[in-house]
This record gives C-alpha cells, structure tokens and sequence, in this order.
C-alpha cells in the first residue's frame, strides 16, 4: 500500500479514537476498546505510526494521548461520558495535522469528528443504528463510514458505505481441548437485552449445568436488574454464576463447555462473543437476530434459534459437529490481521478519493470553439439591438450562415420567461423595444 502523503514506504500516520468508557485493552468487557486495541498492535507491528486517543489508564505498544484520567464504566461514571467524549474529539482535533487517517470508534460523535477534521476520517459503528436520529446523521456524513457486518449495514441502505470489515481479534492463546463436559455457557452482560433470563430458560429445558460469566453494571439500573431480576431467577435451573472473568479465563471456560448460548433478543451488530467462541472450538447456539446468522453457519458452527424452546430441542445435535474444523474456520476467518488488510484497503481507498477528487469533465477543442463562437455571436447581436434602441431605427434580419456545432455538443439550458398571474409570459426588453418599433413603423404608414 502507498500514501501519497508519507512517500515511499507506505507507511500511514493513523490516528486511533477509542471511547473513555474503557481502557484499550479493557481490563476484562469492553468489546469496542478490543478492537481498538488489536489494531493499533497489529498497525503498529506493520510498521505505521499509530497513535491512540484513549483512557489514560491503556496500554498500547504505541503512543498514547490520554483523553480522560481513567476508564468511566469501572468507577460508575459513564454520566460524564458527553463531556469526556468533547475532551477526546477536542484533543483528536487539535493534533488532526499531524496524521494521514483518522480512525473514529466513537459512533455517532466520529460523524461530528469527520467534518470538522481536515483529516481523512474513517467512522467504524460498533452499535446499533436502529436510532431515529440515525438516517439524517449518516445521510449528511463524509465518506468513511464502515459498518461491521452486512445486517449493521442493511438497516440503512441508502447509505453510502465505505466499507464493511468483520471485527477480528488474535487467537494465539485461545483454548482448544476435545474434552468437554455437558455444560452450557452464557458470556456477556447482565441485562435484559442480553438474553440472560432466556440462557437460565434454556437450561432448565435441557437439565444442563449452566455457568454464567458475566459482567454486573455499577449504575443503579442495572443493579437493580441485578437484584431483582437476575438472582432470584438463578433458582429456576442448575445455575453457576462466576461474574466477569479475565479473557484467559473466559477462553479455558468456553473451551471446557458443551456449547455457548447466545439468546439475546436484540440485533447484535457483530458479536464478540460468538467469534471467540467458535475460535475455542465450542458451537454456539444463538437466535437468529443482528449479524449472528452471518458469523454462526447453521448445522456447522451451531445453530440458529428463535425462541428458548427451539435452542433446547437444537442442543443434543451440538455433539454432531466437528470442534476442530469449527475453530480452524474461524481462525482463518476472524483474525486481527485479516481485520487489519481490511482496513488498510479502507485507508488506502479513503486517501486516494481525498487526493483525486472527481475533477470536471475535460471539453474537447471542438466544443470549446463552439461556445466561443456562440458567445461572440451574442455579444454582437447585444451590440447591434443597443444600437437600435438609441437611434430608433427598425431592425432587418438578414440571412446568417450558422456553423453547425460539433457532434455530441449540447446547448446550455434556456429558462423560460416566468408567467405573471394574468397566465400571458413577460415580455423581455428586447421584445419590447421590438414591438415598439413595429408599432411606430404602422403609425408612419398610415399618415
């Protein structure tokens, strides 16, 4: 790849905004800063000058300019995230000459971002665009936007797209075993939209041991879910709730089960959960909502449900599909540098629209002695009617020879006289002066 704007190597300077609800990496959940942080390795490692705009608490192999003293979500202060957000795109914007590429995991603000920045502004939407503000935001936005999967897309596809790049994380150190016991596995968060009461529903259903690795909220809904909800429900089934786990322990747990739910009733834009799964070897058992039926192949990876009766019926066939091959696909599939060629192809399309914009059409040598043509010829007739206006003199046409314009010319647009309320057209002052003439020429006649 080459940049017009870096030389020779190729080499880009990229700008990484990552929002300040998490560290890059999250210490545990955090899908959005995931992403973030396996490109800006992978970008690095490749040899491009990456620099992160993130928490202050990341660690990236890179520089970092910290947007906020620490991650919001961990200390309940995700309130403060519209201010925080301000900070970030003030300190991207301030810096914004000095990179190649800009590259917005902001959502809704990378659109904001985009037009005030002088720098070619890539937005990757990790949510869902199902908002009633969404079409005229991403109708007036510059070119850049990325969707992250063909359904996120879809909801408007009106939409000129830049590009639609599957998320990718690395695998090295995901755990594979054969051996599984009969247990099922529910990741992710507690809430309602998540599914965690259909995941408990499923269990009971099936008599299978249920573990539950799963992140709590600190903000007092979702503590009251928590509480009210979520716990007493636990007695319906054979249930284990281990909370949030590190990503190693949640690999080595998933690796270890029978097959991973994903229940939630609500289109997930891509889902982590499922890709991470599948590169452990462990089917997944998802509804069929969002991106879900484009990264579980049914009856291979596992299969697709619309309801928690359909998902229990579908469990006994989980033992039918092949781990190794189911994780080797995925691999190859979801990798982070094969997110990352994606992108590159982004930037590298993003810079050369930027660097070419659509110039105007080139007019041949022909046309263009046409229109000169033409326009002295107007000219002179303005010279002559002038004329004829100021010694009153009547005006006799005489026979013009007219070139004939060249092949494939078009006139320019002539508009028409507007019409008064009376429904007759003005006259210009040309006809005017003209019928004037003719009137006074009658008059002499007469006497």
């Amino acid at each position: 790849m080459h940049s017009a704007t870096t030389g020779r190597t190729g080499q880009l300077r990229i700008a990484l905004v990552a929002p300040p609800s998490e560290a890059v990496p999250p210490a545990a959940y955090g899908g959005t800063e995931r992403v973030a942080y396996e490109l800006a390795v992978e970008l690095h490692r490749r040899g491009h000058a990456v620099t992160v705009f993130a928490s202050a608490d990341s660690a990236v192999p890179c520089e970092l300019v910290p947007t906020a003293p620490s991650a919001l979500r961990p200390l309940a202060q995700n309130d403060d995230g519209d201010g925080w957000t301000q900070a970030t795109l003030s300190a991207v914007l301030r810096r914004a000459g000095h990179f190649d590429i800009i590259h917005s995991h902001l959502d809704w603000a990378g659109i904001l971002l985009a037009h005030a920045s002088p720098t070619p502004t890539v937005m990757t939407f990790h949510g869902r665009l199902d908002r009633p503000f969404a079409a005229t935001l991403l109708r007036h936005a510059p070119p850049g936007l990325v969707a992250i999967s063909r359904n996120q897309a879809s909801i408007h596809p009106e939409v000129a797209w830049t590009g639609i790049v599957y998320h990718g994380l690395t695998f090295d150190a995901a755990a594979f075993s054969e051996e599984r016991d009969d247990s099922l596995v529910f990741v992710g968060r507690i809430c309602e939209e998540k599914g965690i009461l259909d995941a408990i529903e499923v269990a009971r259903l099936t008599g299978r041991r249920l573990r539950i690795a799963a992140k709590i909220g600190p903000t007092p809904a979702e503590q009251a879910y928590a509480d009210e909800v979520f716990r007493p429900a636990l007695r319906r089934a054979d249930t284990e709730f281990l909370g949030e786990l590190t990503g190693l322990e949640r690999d080595r747990l998933v690796s270890a089960s029978y097959a991973v739910l994903m229940p939630g009733a609500w289109p997930e834009p891509f889902g982590l959960v499922a890709i991470e799964s599948l590169a452990c070897g462990t089917p997944v058992i998802a509804r069929r909502v969002g991106a879900l039926p484009e990264l579980v192949r049914h009856g291979v990876d596992g299969f697709l449900a619309d309801d928690p009766p359909q998902m229990a019926f579908l469990v006994d066939r989980v033992a039918e599909l092949d781990r190794a091959a189911i994780r080797s696909h995925a691999l190859d599939r979801f990798s982070a540098r094969r997110m990352v060629d994606d992108y590159e192809e982004v930037y590298a399309g993003l810079l050369g629209a930027s660097a070419h914009p659509e110039a105007e059409p080139a007019v041949p040598d022909a046309h263009r002695e046409w229109d000169r043509a033409a326009q002295e010829l107007r000219r002179a007739t303005q010279v002559v009617v002038g004329a004829t206006r100021k010694t009153g003199a009547r005006l006799h046409a005489s026979p013009v020879t007219r070139r004939r314009p060249p092949a494939g010319h078009r006139e320019p647009m002539q508009t028409r006289p507007a019409r008064p309320a009376s429904g007759r057209p003005r006259r210009t002052d040309d006809q005017q002066h003209s019928q004037e003439a003719q009137n006074q020429e009658a008059r002499r006649l007469r006497s």
